[in-house]
């Protein structure tokens, strides 16, 4: 029994103890930090990069009955103040003290000594400029001490800063500032508005998933237009009006309403339907659509531009319609009609700017929101580059091919060298044969049939 009244004694002691302890006063901060921000230098961004210069602002509140006349800010290693000037504000209410302060940097902490004691109440506000936090980025927390009337107290630590680590792009950045061509070069209105190096570099960098997008989209889009162009093609040359009449249909409203209203009613069309598709597919679907509407009428007019003679030398050697059109037309068309294929796929690429309407992430749109937050229109001239990547070599495979085309056409083309050549190509002679320019199956054939013998007697 007396164990028990034992250890509900020192249970109540503990207890009273305990709420003794709540209950008494806690000693008070003379100085409470509010808020530590920092100023976005990057250079057409919002971020704060470590390594370079920028603005630290740290404000604090003087507590009742307090005054405080010394002021040390701390950062983590790697930060430094060194070359930074500081700026000391001190609101008593709405009215602004005169207040001054010596500034003594010391690597990652500066020491502000002021002329005269912050009296209780005051808001105090310190930005440094030309400070620097650590190069490799990080949740920066700003920490410190001060100096009251009793001695020095350490200060509270300030939510974090989010920076970012500084790379060899905006390294880039920094040389280009210093460089005083650069300068010269920005301080005219046209070139600084539309051809600013500095943004120009990190457009680069930050239009590369775009331009990828954009790529992606025409990539994966034109096998399907192709195919689709090459059907429709074969429909309008059908026999059948029906038919005739569908394909008619189909390429006259692609080819002839806006890519723009296409989309749009894709986009905002299907929705209202129940159907509900990614954007980044539906926008292959809509450029495949309309691409095969031009490929369409390019494919016609490439099988309709092989001579007649084809199709009756072809006959003449026993092939129906189906393997006519295979093994004799089509390899032809595909040949002739490669330049134009090409310059449509170049015309695609560039359409995929329109999808950036309907908040597609490809090229354009990343151009206007980056033009957008920097206020400058380089980022449309970089989007431009990237369009001119992709289009300037294909405009030269273009001209390449259909020189080779025009030369072949001309007779001006390779010539086989030795009999075993002769005798391999003599089937090729079969089909060249037929297309002599009077048209005459028969005697296409003739020819082609007494070369296959000549090499085989060469042989």
């Amino acid at each position: 029994m007396q164990h028990r009244r034992g250890a509900l004694l020192v249970a109540l002691a503990l207890a009273l103890t305990g709420a003794f302890a709540l209950a008494a006063p806690r000693p008070a901060q003379a100085l409470t930090t509010e808020k530590a921000t920092a100023r976005p230098n990057e250079d057409g961004g919002s971020s704060v990069i470590g390594g370079m210069d920028t603005r630290l602002t740290w404000e604090g509140t003087v507590e009742p009955g307090e005054e405080v006349t010394s002021v040390t800010l701390t950062l983590p290693e790697g930060s430094t103040f060194d070359h930074s000037t500081t700026r000391v504000t001190a609101l008593d209410g709405l009215s602004r003290m005169d207040v001054t302060g010596e500034a003594v940097p010391a690597g990652d902490s500066i020491t502000v000594t002021f002329d005269q004691a912050i009296p209780e109440g005051s808001l105090l506000r310190l930005e440094i400029t030309n400070m620097q936090f650590p190069s490799e980025g990080g949740d920066v927390v700003v920490s410190g001490s001060y100096e009251a009337a009793d001695g020095t107290h350490e200060l509270a630590d300030s939510a974090a800063i989010a920076t970012i680590a500084n790379t060899p792009l905006q390294s880039l950045v920094n040389w280009l500032d210093e460089q005083p061509w650069v300068e010269a070069w920005n301080s005219n209105q046209f070139l600084g508005m539309f051809l600013r190096p500095q943004l120009l570099v990190t457009s680069f960098s930050s239009l590369a998933p775009g331009w990828l997008l954009c790529l992606g989209i025409v990539v994966a889009a034109y096998p399907f237009a192709i195919a689709l162009g090459l059907l429709f093609a074969m429909l309008k040359i059908s026999k059948w009006k029906i038919v005739r009449a569908v394909a008619v249909v189909y390429i006259n409203v692609l080819r002839g309403t806006p890519l723009f209203l296409q989309i749009y009613i894709m986009f905002f069309g299907l929705p209202m339907l129940n159907i509900n598709i990614d954007n980044n597919v539906l926008g292959i679907i809509v450029m495949a659509i309309n691409s095969s509407a031009y490929l369409a009428e390019i494919f016609r007019a490439g099988i309709q531009s092989i001579p007649q003679g084809q199709y009756e030398a072809a006959s003449s050697l026993g092939m129906n319609y189906v393997q006519t059109m295979f093994n004799v037309i089509l390899p032809q068309t595909v040949r002739r009609v490669i330049p134009t294929v090409t310059s449509d796929f170049i015309t695609a690429f560039k359409d995929t700017s329109l999808l950036s309407s309907v908040g597609v992430m490809e090229l354009m749109m990343f151009s206007k929101n980056l033009t957008t937050v920097t206020g400058n229109i380089t980022p449309y001239v970089a989007a431009g580059i990237f369009y001119l990547i992709v289009t300037l070599p294909l405009i030269k495979v273009v001209g390449i091919v259909e020189e080779n085309i025009a030369r072949s056409e001309r007779g001006a083309g390779p010539r086989p060298k030795r009999r075993a050549d002769i005798a391999d190509n003599a089937d090729d002679l079969v089909g060249k044969g037929a297309a002599e320019k009077n048209g005459v199956a028969e005697e296409g054939v003739a020819r082609a049939v007494v070369a296959k013998e000549v090499a085989a007697d060469a042989c």
